[in-house]
């Protein structure tokens, strides 16, 4: 990088605009949508995708629910060609589905173009030239006045040929390719010429797609651009303003979305943001920004994970785990802190009943993506106590005492962090089972008998210890009061239980049930245990063995 950048690049020129409305303006439907991830996302992929992988995604696009898909550039190939008419032979497209083909404005693409839409019900035909000065300059050498003509000689060409599509609703689109960067006022002159040669009508309007082609310039310069554009057309009536934002400086959803505010009504984009260099609009973001703001997208996203699998296969690119909405992680919390939150807010979702989604952290409920809520925590060595809680809860009905999993918590974190990587659910359980539940040393049960009446409780026990066998007896209150009695009585350090708790792990007669037992020593110290077992009385009597082999290893 150089020292002083602005000595080789400059800012793109703002637009002026003093009375831009964009700012104040809110969103409150979905705009029209047409997915380009058969043609624009297509040609950025090493390998192109075949006519069989070109099939399977178009059928992925249309259970998603777009009515518009631009499914290729016909005149560039023969593969482009075939699966036009496999489409259209084949009877594969939807009666509700317009699909649209792409076309430069040289009359021999026109032609093929034409030729390979013949059959169709609905089409859009999408013609292109370039406007920017640097387009001009560059690559063409030619004039403004040259560029206009262009435009307005290739929509003469596809007019002329209309009479070959009999039978088919034909709709014109046409991009000043590089709107972003053209002068504002040139780019409507062309589509102005073009329109005049079109002739559009409120009742068959003709689409202007102003493409964010390359991003020179904040969204908020895209979006004083579609509204100056907007407010100068002469027959705003007869045109269906269109968007296809690319994303050059990260930002290609913001000037989506500002390019809606400043009255645009359709977006073009890819279905995860595939596409030539930084890529298209995502267009699986914008629709789920306008969901989570309660308006229907008109996208139905229900089982994301099938969609990206019909999409990684097809395409070959795979989702990057925090891609918004669509990545393996987006939902998915290894903090600590962040994990308790979620933990809490997906409870009083569940249990309280609230009218709207408010779960910290989670900006739509993952199932409504067909997410699973076992997805939301992970544990890593950077989460906590809740984390782990949550996975033993959600997984196995562990249902470990708030002040079990403060001890349990660290124990688990330490054992992650020596492993150097996140740990399964079952990993978790297994850790918690070799830390309580399978403490069987030094003392380890062998029998246990109890039985009484009005408060008095006595107990027979046989215990392990080492080599050595412990026949004990003692009374209490209740079995376990009279257990801690017996082993006071036998020598082993005392102690008293300060908490108890069991429930069932799963359900009917052969279910087993876990008790935490916590115990206080002599010395003031605690120690937490677990026990299971089928039969509740011996779960207790396990716990209480678990926390006193804890405290004494």
């Amino acid at each position: 990088m150089i020292a002083h950048p602005n000595e080789k690049y400059r800012p793109f020129p703002p637009v002026a605009l003093p009375d831009r409305q964009w700012p104040s303006r809110v969103l409150t439907q979905a705009p029209i949508w047409c997915s380009v991830d058969l043609r624009d996302g297509n040609q950025a992929l090493a390998v192109p995708m075949n006519v069989s992988q070109k099939l399977e995604l178009f059928e992925a696009l249309v259970r998603c629910g777009f009515k518009e898909i631009e499914v290729g550039f016909p005149a560039a190939s023969n593969t482009e060609f075939e699966f036009m008419r496999r489409l259209i032979e084949g009877n594969r497209i939807p009666d509700d589905v317009t699909i649209q083909v792409l076309v430069q404005a040289r009359e021999d693409l026109i032609e093929r173009t034409v030729e390979s839409l013949v059959g169709a019900k609905r089409a859009i035909i999408h013609m292109y030239n370039s406007t920017s000065p640097a387009q001009r300059r560059v690559v063409f050498g030619l004039e403004k006045s040259d560029i206009v003509r262009i435009a307005q000689r290739g929509t003469q060409w596809i007019k002329d040929r209309l009479p070959r599509l009999a039978g088919t609703e034909v709709t014109f689109q046409y991009s000043p390719e590089s709107f972003s960067a053209t002068e504002v006022e040139f780019a409507l002159e062309v589509c102005e010429a073009v329109v005049d040669v079109w002739q559009p009508t409120p009742e068959n309007r003709i689409i202007l797609n102003l493409p964010d082609t390359v991003e020179v310039a904040m969204p908020n310069v895209y979006a004083d651009q579609i509204e100056w554009f907007c407010k100068n057309l002469r027959r705003r009536d007869c045109a269906i303003i269109s968007l296809h934002t690319h994303n050059d400086r990260g930002t290609g959803v913001a000037a989506t979305e500002l390019g809606l505010l400043a009255g645009a009504d359709r977006v073009e984009g890819t279905l995860f943001g595939n596409g030539e260099r930084t890529g298209n609009l995502d267009v699986v973001t914008v629709a789920m920004n306008l969901y989570m703001h309660g308006i229907a997208p008109g996208l139905d996203f229900s089982d994301v994970n099938a969609l990206i699998e019909v999409y990684e296969r097809c395409t070959g690119m795979t989702i990057p785990p925090r891609q918004p909405y669509a990545g393996e992680l987006v939902f998915t919390a290894f903090s600590g802190s962040h994990q308790d939150a979620i933990k809490k807010g997906l409870a009083e979702w569940e249990q309280k009943g609230r009218t709207h989604w408010d779960v910290p952290y989670l900006t739509i409920d993952p199932a409504d993506l067909g997410r699973q809520y076992r997805e939301v925590i992970r544990v890593n060595s950077q989460s906590g106590k809740g984390g782990v809680a949550y996975l033993l809860e959600s997984e196995f009905g562990i249902e470990l005492p708030k002040e079990m999993q403060r001890e349990f918590g660290p124990l688990a974190n330490d054992t992650v962090d020596r492993l150097g990587r996140e740990v399964s659910a079952t990993e978790l359980k297994d850790i918690f089972w070799r830390e309580y539940i399978e403490r069987t040393a030094p003392l380890s049960l062998e029998h246990f008998h109890a039985e009484g009446r009005a408060g008095v409780f006595r107990c027979e026990a046989r215990l392990k210890r080492g080599a050595d066998t412990l026949e004990l007896n003692g009374e209490g209150n209740g079995p376990i009061a009279a257990l801690v009695n017996a082993l006071g009585k036998a020598g082993v350090p005392p102690c008293e239980v300060a908490y108890y708790r069991e429930h069932a792990l799963g359900s009917g007669a052969e279910a087993s049930a876990i008790a935490y037992i916590q115990i206080r020593l002599a010395d003031g110290s605690t120690r937490w245990g677990a026990g299971v077992d089928t039969h509740i009385e011996l779960a207790s009597v396990k716990a209480v063995l678990s926390a006193l082999n804890r405290a004494l290893a």
